[in-house]
């Protein structure tokens, strides 16, 4: 499939920057499935038909997957899966460790028996310390899954909550984050989510600094921002270049691809996203 759709892009004549070939460990594009809207085969079919070589990961939402049919959900995995794209939880484990540890236990393994690749580790809403973090990845490894712990400065990030109610909660200092991520990687991570809440999303001044500080200290090859927003992966793409991993919603991945590609972008990127393989 991989070569097929390399041989059959359209406008051949137009150059492009180069990107690696999938799986790659560089520029990888996570989408978000089903939240703000539904998702089904038939729908991710019509995305991944034209945007498959661009997408590394589907991440589903809010545990969206918990109200879909057992056999419709399993459709929708395989469709990624047969375009090469890995299938992510989301952070709803965070939910689930709510219920207590049996019921952890039991959603680790129903997540590998439905085919899911990627199981996402956060704590927006809840406290736990990381130690118990650090069980998860293991437990999570050893299932055979890809631990993704996500990490960040704020407090009550996630379901859209208002940045009124986000400013009343505070900011953790970075260092905190930065901590537990080494720790998270040591453990065996697959890759860290660095969650936008506090640093471009819901604030009135990014905190660029922050995001600097991740980046120098993790390396971008195993983190990953959310930019749901074409501000925000805009600015990421043009301060990183086009090989910074990325979330992003489904209805932006072709915009985000022409930035990465250097086909088209924004009055202060336009024409500026290279790279050089020579």
């Amino acid at each position: 499939m991989k070569e097929l759709m390399r041989e059959l892009r359209a406008f051949p004549f137009i150059p492009v920057n180069q990107r690696e070939e999938k799986p790659r460990k560089v520029g990888l594009t996570e989408i978000r499935g089903p939240y703000y809207s539904a998702m089904g085969r038939r729908y991710l079919e019509d995305v991944l038909e034209t945007m498959a070589p661009y997408v590394d990961s589907l991440k589903f939402a809010g545990g969206s997957f918990v109200l879909m049919p057992r056999k419709a959900l399993a459709e929708l995995i395989e469709t990624a899966h047969r375009y090469d794209v890995l299938v992510s939880t989301g952070g709803f484990i965070e939910r689930v460790l709510t219920y207590g540890a049996a019921t952890v236990d039991r959603y680790i393994e129903e997540c590998k028996a439905v085919g899911f690749d990627i199981l996402e580790i956060s704590a927006g809403f809840v406290t736990y310390p990381t130690d118990d973090w650090l069980r998860l990845i293991e437990k999570v490894s050893k299932a055979g899954l890809k631990a993704k712990p996500e990490i960040g400065i704020q407090f009550g990030a996630g379901g859209a909550t208002s940045a009124t109610e986000l400013q009343a909660e505070g900011t953790r200092d970075p260092a905190y984050a930065i901590a537990q991520g080494k720790r998270f990687l040591e453990a065996g991570a697959y890759l860290l989510m660095i969650e936008s809440e506090g640093i471009t999303e819901n604030v009135t001044t990014w905190r660029t600094d922050v995001a600097a500080r991740i980046i120098d200290t993790l390396g971008l090859e195993k983190i990953m921002f959310e930019a749901a927003d074409p501000d925000v992966f805009s600015w990421y793409v043009k301060n990183y270049g086009p090989e910074v991993n990325l979330f992003v919603d489904h209805s932006q991945i072709v915009q985000l691809e022409t930035l990465r590609s250097g086909l088209w972008g924004m009055k202060s990127d336009w024409g500026r996203i290279v790279t050089y393989k020579g």
